[in-house]
């Protein structure tokens, strides 16, 4: 088993004043040469949007794009002519496919915006891009697959075999999870504290574990937890 924690104040940071972001992995002014994605998951940023602002209409290709928002709500707008705004407890993807251009704002106008955005390389390139936006219904105590490859999940779907799942904790709880040979899981704590394989991690940690085919975890009251199996 291989296991590589990465602590909060670890992270790469950027403050541009209207937004306050942090890097789990190599992006935009951020590069570091240890941290230059996990097998198929390429980017995790935990963004802070300040009210009003945003990003102006931008463009992707080839990529699946998942957005949850935690706090506030996302105003988007794209190029496939989809106007709408997320909210928090909501999640995004989009299918950069071939291209698509988007803008992306904080609908409020006097408080923050919080979310995670996170990027998957696809497995299918030059696609027709897609969009789809999901209301994230998690059940207290218990792993939600909230994203995957499979469409027949009835889940948000992405063109690549990964899959996300979320959970919110209110009583100590061990799940024992369990990984195929060639794909490796990345855990986030994005509110609480959980102990996984004998390993402490708190709000804003994150551990990355390959060469195993279980893994355990202990999840601890208050835990708000991301799990992102990928390919390696």
């Amino acid at each position: 088993m291989v296991k590589i924690v990465h602590r909060s104040e670890e992270r790469g940071k950027s403050e541009l004043g209207w937004l306050s972001s942090r890097f789990s992995f190599s992006f935009a002014g951020y590069s570091n040469s240890k941290r230059n994605g996990f097998g198929k998951l390429l980017v995790v940023n935990d963004d802070v949007i300040a009210p009003g602002k945003g990003f102006g209409a931008h463009s992707h290709d080839n990529m699946e794009i998942i957005t949850l928002v935690t706090k506030g709500e996302l105003k988007h707008k794209d190029s496939l002519g989809n106007v709408e705004l997320i909210k928090d407890g909501e999640m995004q993807v989009m299918s950069a496919g071939r291209g698509i251009t988007h803008s992306e704002y904080n609908h409020s106008k006097t408080a923050p915006l919080g979310l995670f955005q996170i990027w998957i390389e696809t497995a299918r390139p030059e696609i027709t891009p897609r969009h789809e936006t999901k209301a994230i219904n998690l059940r207290d105590n218990e792993l939600i697959k909230v994203v995957s490859g499979q469409k027949k999940d009835n889940v948000l779907f992405i063109n690549q075999d990964a899959t996300i799942y979320l959970g919110k904790f209110n009583e100590e709880k061990e799940i024992n999870y369990n990984i195929g040979n060639g794909r490796g899981i990345f855990i986030f704590v994005i509110e609480g504290y959980a102990v996984v394989n004998g390993m402490a991690i708190s709000r804003r940690d994150s551990i990355e574990i390959t060469d195993t085919s279980e893994i355990n975890i202990l999840a601890k009251p208050e835990l708000y937890l991301m799990v992102v199996e990928v390919p390696l």
